[in-house]
């Protein structure tokens, strides 16, 4: 799986309008078939910051993500919207999903 975390900086003027913003580059994402989750939150210290955390199956589903068309229109529109360039974490792991936190298992 690959496995990705990116913080967006979003323009205040924007900030509250975000999800309305990447609703259809959101629901794109999540229709691909080797999406495993695309999940915006945004962030309790800085109304201005949304952190997005998401997961493809495989590289060949990150090659079709990044190539896709709706990646290619979010490349153009979203960066307009953006305060500074996004910072991103990517990595491979083996996992397919979410493991259990053990150190607040709900009992």
């Amino acid at each position: 799986m690959i496995f990705i975390c990116a913080k967006f900086k979003v323009r205040p003027e924007d900030a509250d309008r975000w999800s309305e913003i990447v609703a259809d580059f959101t629901a794109a994402t999540r229709a691909e078939p080797g999406c495993l989750w695309f999940d915006w939150s945004r962030s309790l210290d800085d109304p201005t910051e949304y952190v997005l955390v998401e997961a493809f199956r495989d590289d060949e589903a990150g090659v079709e993500h990044v190539t896709s068309a709706h990646f290619r229109a979010a490349q153009q529109t979203l960066p307009s919207h953006l305060a500074e360039t996004p910072r991103i974490v990517n990595v491979k792991t083996d996992q397919t999903g979410w493991s259990e936190l053990g150190e607040m298992a709900v009992r």
